[in-house]
């Protein structure tokens, strides 16, 4: 929600959907359609991006009769914005008619109401520059780091050296409580 209400205050015209549409009523009275399907959502829409807990819940979104790619124009840019698996990214990639862009990001849900998103983009560089100025609405930067999959990659590296500083963290005071 923090993403879509940074791009409807941008100016943007905003279509959103959710499993549970209570969720997106905020949205709503703020200036954004509901529509009742992913596809549905990205009908006539230049730009759909998602944002999602994992794998399964993207191949919800993006795939299927009712699923966005479904409605999307072929000239459209998909950007999946979720932290995913490589392979699941390059695999809808390959079953997407139009561009796909993984754009995963680094921030919380506070950095993401505050428009201060860091995007890390795989995918075509011409669809990295099509998409500044929504990454511009969002987020604070947008790095372009190679084809469709690299995003995902870097983001899960980026979420492992996290992970092991703050394992880190943890051992380092406990050693230190036990020194005491």
């Amino acid at each position: 929600s923090g993403m879509a209400n940074r791009l409807l205050a941008a100016g943007h015209e905003l279509v959103v959907h959710n499993r549970t549409p209570s969720r997106a009523a905020d949205l709503v009275a703020a200036g954004a359609t509901l529509a009742p399907t992913p596809r549905a959502a990205a009908a006539g829409a230049a730009v759909v991006i998602s944002m999602v807990a994992d794998d399964q819940a993207s191949r919800a979104v993006w795939l299927g009769p009712d699923g966005a790619l479904a409605g999307m124009a072929p000239d459209a840019i998909a950007v999946e914005c979720s932290t995913l698996t490589v392979d699941w990214v390059k695999a809808l990639a390959a079953t997407a008619s139009s561009a796909l862009v993984d754009a995963p990001v680094t921030g919380s849900k506070k950095a993401a109401a505050a428009g201060e998103l860091n995007f890390i983009v795989g995918g075509s560089a011409e669809a990295f520059a099509r998409l500044q100025p929504i990454f511009a609405a969002m987020g604070r930067g947008a790095v372009h780091v190679g084809p469709t999959g690299s995003g995902a990659l870097l983001k899960l590296i980026n979420n492992f050296l996290c992970g092991v500083q703050v394992a880190s963290l943890a051992e380092a005071m406990a050693w230190i409580d036990r020194k005491s």
